[in-house]
C-alpha cells in the first residue's frame, strides 16, 4: 500500500508558476464556473474542506499535464480582511513580488489582473 502525501492544513489556496512568463498565478473560480488562473492573490479560491482541496489538486494535475503551469501546490493561508494570506514566508513573498523595491511588483499594484490569466 502506497503512503498518501500529507496535505497542508486547511484553509488553503493553489499557487503555481505560469509556464510561459514565470509569474506566480493562483487558482480561482468566477462563481460556480470552471477554475482558471489569476495573478491577483486576493481572488484565489480558498479550499476550506477536503472536497474543495481535492478539486484544486485535480485542477493542478490537469494544468501540469497540459503544460500551462509548473510547481503547482496547495498553500495554507489565514484569512485577513477577507483575503487569503499565506502563513509561510516563502509563499507570502511570492504573493508580493520583489522585496528590494516596494514600488514594484504586486505589493505596488503592478501586474495584478482581476480577470483570468490566459
Amino acid at each position: 500500500m502506497a503512503a498518501q502525501a500529507k496535505r497542508v492544513p486547511l484553509p488553503a489556496i493553489l499557487l503555481a508558476n505560469d509556464l510561459l512568463d514565470g509569474d506566480v498565478v493562483f487558482a480561482f473560480a468566477d462563481g460556480a464556473g470552471p477554475l482558471a488562473w489569476t495573478r491577483d492573490p486576493a481572488l484565489a479560491l480558498v479550499a476550506a474542506d477536503d472536497a474543495a482541496a481535492d478539486r484544486l489538486e485535480a485542477f493542478a494535475a490537469a494544468e501540469l499535464r497540459g503544460n500551462k503551469v509548473v510547481d503547482a501546490y496547495l498553500v495554507d493561508v489565514a484569512i485577513e480582511s477577507g483575503s487569503p494570506v499565506p502563513r509561510h514566508f516563502r509563499e507570502r513573498f511570492k504573493t508580493l513580488g520583489p522585496s528590494n523595491r516596494l514600488d514594484l511588483g504586486k505589493q505596488a499594484g503592478d501586474g495584478i489582473a482581476s480577470a483570468p490569466k490566459g
